[in-house]
């Protein structure tokens, strides 16, 4: 088969396009001809670090049609459609993965937006509900509203009902985010996202805050926290450790908690499946959207690590086998 692999660490010229042995299906496992594969922030970071084996073949997401179970597996059937998440893998034109780890796509779902869906609106979601404890009524600041995870918070907490701030690095970004959702937008790149967030609440602050930049975005976010918020820390985009002092969460009583959706899935697997499960839905009835910016062929994986990196995307980045 075909894949995007590394044999090392480094930017996006690391990624070869080669032939490498189709995967085995061992039991409990489905293998797929891969249709679509979404690009997460998770497989631009695998490039960082030594790749366990080589050749290795990054990437958490992609969608494709069955074609063959393993023993074990009694919920998944040949031709059936499905998203697979793994560690690893992704970037090939087959994959194979345990069952457990796939959903079916609904009637009518394309399967490049399907493949969006599962980190990052599953991430949102955990964000937001699950250690944000978003209610009606508040308010929410949603760091880089322009990406994936960003996206789909800015939608799923104005569903809930609370007031949507969110940071992009242009006005334009901020203006198209209205459309999903986006009730006051901060070019992060011309204001202070404290000192606004403070205005646009008189004052009072975000009750939730999803942090996925870290670095000193992160610290500087508990300075737009309201009393008794939280700071949700879901990810490192800007390739940067957050330097927190502790007691800067104690004069307002706030809380920073850390998410991992990875973690979740293994730990809280009934529930987190089928939260993920009922977002494909929400998606295929109209309820939430997927943007998707470009697609690439995945024999230019290099080059669609490159543009995400570049930060000139709205919306997600695909490739198709």
């Amino acid at each position: 088969m075909k894949a995007a692999v590394i044999y090392e660490n480094g930017g996006p010229d690391v990624l070869r396009y080669e032939d490498v042995p189709d995967p085995e299906c061992p039991d409990g496992h489905v293998l797929i001809d891969v249709e679509a594969i979404s690009i997460e922030g998770g497989d631009l970071l695998a490039r960082t670090g030594p790749p366990p084996s080589v050749p290795h073949i990054v990437g958490y997401l992609s969608a494709g049609a069955v074609v063959e179970v393993a023993a074990g597996v009694e919920d998944r059937a040949v031709g059936e459609r499905v998203v697979t998440l793994n560690a690893a893998g992704s970037h090939a034109s087959k994959r194979a993965v345990p069952a457990m780890s796939t959903w079916p796509i609904p009637e009518g779902l394309d399967p490049a937006r399907a493949a969006c869906i599962p980190v990052a609106f599953g991430t949102a979601e955990e964000c937001l509900f699950t250690a944000g404890n978003l209610e009606a009524g508040q308010t929410a600041l949603i760091h880089a509203g322009a990406g994936g995870v960003g996206m789909a918070a800015i939608q799923l907490a104005k569903q809930a009902g609370a007031t949507v701030i969110s940071t992009a690095s242009s006005d334009e970004k901020l203006e198209r985010l209205k459309e999903l959702g986006l009730d006051h937008g901060i070019n992060y790149a011309s204001e202070s996202f404290v000192e606004r967030t403070r205005e646009l609440t008189d004052g009072r602050g975000a009750d939730v805050i999803l942090d996925s930049v870290g670095g000193q975005n992160l610290v500087d976010s508990i300075g737009a926290l309201a009393y008794r918020g939280t700071l949700v820390s879901v990810g490192l985009a800007g390739r940067a450790g957050s330097n927190v002092e502790a007691r800067d969460l104690w004069a307002q009583n706030n809380a920073l908690r850390g998410v991992f959706l990875g973690g979740v899935l293994m730990t809280e697997y009934p529930r987190a499946h089928a939260m993920i499960a009922d977002l494909f839905a929400r998606v295929a009835d109209g309820g939430l959207r997927v943007e998707i910016d470009r697609t690439f062929p995945l024999a230019e994986a290099a080059a669609a690590h490159a543009y995400i990196e570049s930060r000139q995307a709205f919306g997600r980045v695909v490739m198709t086998p």
